[in-house]
């Protein structure tokens, strides 16, 4: 019997960090007194708004097929949430061509390179991106032919590179970046002259900038952060070169929704929904219908987020001075230094039953062969706040000696 050949790239992916970490505690078990709390996934698990659920339920539409573009009534939604957000930059988005619903953002995220990606070119293949990172970014740019370039960030600012310090040798073979703010899992914003720097080079050079945008309504500060739309305002120059990627999933406590969208460039837009009606169906249409209700509320996303602020203000108070612990500016991680993040890993997990993931599995090695994120762990602070704060006290119980890394 001949075996069916394998697409070859599949071996450079390496191994998808959970699964990674299934094999890693695969041998242990918590200790039977203790309830397991599991943080090592960024599903957020606030309740979500209550008359979500009966609204689901209620939408017609299922006996439809969806279309590939959306509702208009879903894409009007969206540009009022942009609005109401943005301000004037978001009258730089055309809600007819520079919108597209999608089934969740990690579908469009992958598939964006798609669209931009010649895997047969001898050049612009390079896919840059922050280091660690979504792991998503990591298998567009391996599966579609593309080779992964890992930044490491600015000083001062874990998970958001200098892009003005990049060659411009790196510039002219770049044919996307992705950042994402806040950053996963440092939890750094870029400040409207990063995404200028980096909007300006993009269109010097002729890459798309992808902004992953699906934490920005989980800030820890009284502004929410800026974003790729203002700095496209700024310039004056609309939207070339740039798409804006958004999610309920984080924002509304719905990730088994899978909903989002992608904004911006009309041609990227307009490329992104051609792959679309190839190799995805659309968001199905009772789900378009709750979408758009959750895009025009705010108040379970206030309510979400001062959930968040006051998790963290219970971490911060715990982990204040230890494991290179620093405030985040959004996002719901938590970056700790512990020295060995695998070994850190099984010793949780085996005496405090408490499950983080190892931030060697989120990072690529950088040219010295060192991987940036082995000495660290990333925490979700998805649980409730009294679970989260058990968590976290555990945690320091178990690592505390010696494993501070101040």
């Amino acid at each position: 019997m001949t075996p069916v050949p394998l697409n070859p790239r599949l071996s450079a992916l390496g191994g998808y960090p959970f699964p990674r970490l299934n094999a890693l505690l695969a041998d242990l078990q918590p200790p039977p007194d203790l309830e397991p709390i599991v943080l090592s996934i960024g599903e957020p698990r606030h309740a979500p708004p209550p008359w979500a659920a009966a609204r689901l339920a209620e939408a017609p539409g299922w006996g439809r097929y969806p279309p590939a573009p959306g509702e208009p009534s879903l894409r009007q939604a969206i540009h009022r949430w942009l609005l109401r957000r943005h301000g004037a930059a978001a009258t730089l988005v055309d809600a007819e061509t520079g919108i597209v619903p999608v089934s969740g953002t990690r579908e469009a995220l992958f598939m964006v390179a798609q669209a931009v990606l010649d895997p047969a070119a001898e050049r612009r293949r390079a896919v840059l991106m922050p280091n660690p990172f979504y792991q998503v970014y990591h298998g567009a740019a391996v599966l579609n032919g593309g080779r992964a370039v890992p930044l490491p960030g600015a000083p001062g600012r874990p998970g958001i590179p200098d892009f003005s310090a990049l060659s411009d040798s790196l510039l002219a073979e770049t044919a996307l970046v992705y950042l994402c703010s806040p950053s996963n899992p440092e939890g750094s914003v870029a400040d409207q002259p990063t995404w200028i720097d980096l909007i300006t080079l993009a269109r010097r050079h002729g890459f798309a900038v992808i902004a992953d945008e699906c934490y920005s309504e989980i800030h820890y500060t009284e502004a929410p952060p800026a974003g790729a739309l203002t700095a496209c305002h700024a310039l004056g120059q609309g939207l070339d070169n740039v798409l804006l990627f958004n999610s309920l999933s984080k924002r509304s406590s719905l990730p088994g929704l899978r909903s989002g969208f992608v904004a911006g460039d009309s041609r990227l837009v307009g490329a992104l929904t051609a792959i679309r009606n190839y190799a995805m169906a659309g968001v199905p249409l009772p789900i378009q219908a709750l979408s758009a209700d959750l895009w025009d509320d705010e108040d379970h996303v206030a309510e979400s987020r001062a959930l968040y602020r006051t998790k963290l203000d219970r971490a911060e108070a715990l982990l204040a001075g230890r494991f290179g612990y620093r405030r985040p500016e959004g996002g719901i991680f938590l970056w700790l230094k512990v020295g060995d993040g695998e070994a850190a890993a099984r010793k949780l997990w085996r005496e405090a039953a408490v499950k983080v993931l190892p931030g060697a599995y989120i990072t690529r090695p950088e040219a010295d062969g060192s991987n940036p994120g082995a000495p660290y762990i990333r925490l979700a602070l998805v649980a409730e706040p009294a679970a989260t704060e058990q968590a976290i006290e555990r945690l320091i119980a178990t690592l505390d000696e010696g494993a501070d890394a101040r």
